[in-house]
């Protein structure tokens, strides 16, 4: 299109100075004959006219003289009479020629523009014109030079678009060669990073191709944070379903340990009749029984805490209503005393309810297992409070403990499913780790934060839940 475009141009600029040669052209003919006119009338011959001044080269003069036609031409050497040969042949030229032509090609002379003038005095004529070799010349050298210009021009416009397009597609380059590379990676098991990235100068949000770039560096980003979360997914299943395991082989080992023992004494009671024998298995198969019994009833509260955790990862298990987490607090702490009477149980709670809308058994249950958790992991003595507070546009609820503080290097994984602040697993408390994590599974289905701060003496789970306004009217006016 670029080349059409200078061809046309180069076309239509030699076409207007052509015109404008060939009226300058013309202008010079008639300048000529009025130089003429005078000579014509004194002068016998056309040589003689054309020697008694000083005329352009090439100009040509016929005139029909008392001695009959005579022709002369100006030539670089001087000027030339014309022969009588010549001058038939261009009468006869300028007799077969096109009237509307505005020019003629004579032979011998090649083509000229002509203009027949009146002889002033007499009926007779005579003949003025000058070569379109000048024209034809400038013109060559004009396209000539249009050509070499518009070649030139459409090379160096060849080379300047392959530049700036060479510039302007590498950041796609540097895509391609970056999504190639990653490509090539194996995703599909073990720990994966994509650190592959477009580099940065090439990245321009005011460019089509800088945007491309850009996006492709926040796909990998997100790809990458997606894989690691993966990764960490697939580890916390791992080590969710080692520690379900561990957990249920315990109780398992001793159901089977138990059982084999209970039958072992019941086939002694039958091979030996006595009393004595009877009583003992008896009373061993009792004891058996009854750690079973504790051992399932283990088994049922693991599962359950299992199946409650899966329920509030689907959404599902709550069913909403209107609470009073005062009342659930002051409830909480009442069967707290109990099952920790070497603790000291304090509860601070204000005058009006603090309510909010929530399943009350679930809330009730984080409660209770923040508050298992402080007795679990404080020494006797150590004293436990409970607060509840309506702050804004939350209702807040703290479990302090001066007990020994939280260890730093699990304080980070405290709500994962099975993590305990005593790495050792001592079954002497009976808990299945999943406390802490029931606990937050249930505040984030109410939309909720649940944190925890700590330090020797000092560690308080603060719990953040949507609360109803204080002032309904207030709040629908605001």
């Amino acid at each position: 299109m670029v080349a059409f475009i200078l061809v046309m141009i180069g076309i239509s600029t030699s076409a207007i100075l052509s015109q404008v040669l060939f009226v300058n052209l013309d202008a010079s003919v008639t300048e000529t004959a009025s130089g003429l006119q005078p000579r014509v009338v004194f002068q016998d011959t056309a040589d003689e006219v054309l020697e008694s001044g000083r005329f352009p080269a090439g100009t040509l003069l016929v005139m029909n003289s008392r001695s009959g036609y005579t022709g002369a031409v100006v030539a670089d050497e001087g000027v030339r009479a014309l022969s009588s040969d010549d001058l038939g042949q261009i009468v006869d030229r300028l007799r077969t020629a096109d009237p509307t032509a505005e020019t003629v090609d004579l032979p011998n002379l090649g083509e000229y523009l002509v203009r027949l003038y009146p002889t002033p005095g007499s009926d007779a004529a005579f003949l003025v014109g000058l070569p379109l070799s000048n024209v034809t010349g400038t013109i060559g050298a004009i396209l000539t030079t249009v050509a070499l210009v518009t070649a030139g021009g459409l090379l160096l416009l060849a080379v300047v678009i392959a530049v700036v397009i060479r510039l302007g597609l590498r950041p796609l380059r540097a895509v391609a060669e970056t999504a190639t590379r990653v490509a090539s990676l194996r995703m599909e098991e073990g720990d994966i990073s994509i650190d592959e990235r477009v580099p940065a100068d090439l990245v321009d949000e005011h460019t089509e191709t800088g945007q491309v770039a850009a996006a492709l560096n926040t796909l990998l980003d997100r790809v990458d944070a997606s894989l690691t979360a993966r990764q960490r997914n697939e580890e916390l299943m791992r080590r969710f379903v080692a520690d379900a395991s561990h957990e249920l082989r315990t109780p398992l080992a001793s159901i089977r340990g138990f059982s084999e023992l209970s039958l072992r004494a019941m086939r002694q009671a039958q091979d030996d009749e006595s009393r004595q024998r009877t009583a003992l298995a008896v009373e061993t198969t009792e004891q058996s029984l009854e750690r079973i019994q504790a051992q399932s009833l283990r088994m049922t509260t693991l599962v359950e805490d299992l199946l409650l955790l899966a329920r509030l990862d689907e959404g599902q298990e709550l069913v909403y209503g209107s609470v009073d987490l005062t009342r659930l607090a002051v409830e909480a702490v009442g069967d707290a005393r109990p099952a920790g009477p070497d603790h000291s149980w304090t509860i601070d709670v204000p005058d009006t309810p603090v309510e909010l809308a929530g399943d009350a058994s679930r809330l009730h249950q984080v409660i209770a297992n923040l508050l298992a958790n402080a007795r679990t992991h404080t020494p006797a003595g150590s004293v436990v409070n409970v607060s509840v507070a309506h702050e804004g546009a939350e209702a807040v609820l703290r479990v302090h403990d001066n007990g020994p503080g939280i260890d730093p290097s699990v304080a980070s994984q405290l709500f994962e499913r099975f993590a305990r602040g005593d790495r050792s697993r001592d079954r002497k408390t009976g808990g299945t780790g999943l406390g802490l994590s029931i606990a937050r599974a249930i505040v984030d289905a109410h939309r909720g934060t649940i944190t925890v701060t700590s330090s020797p003496g000092d560690t308080t789970f603060e719990v953040r839940l949507p609360a109803k306004p204080a002032d309904p009217a207030g709040a629908a006016t605001a």
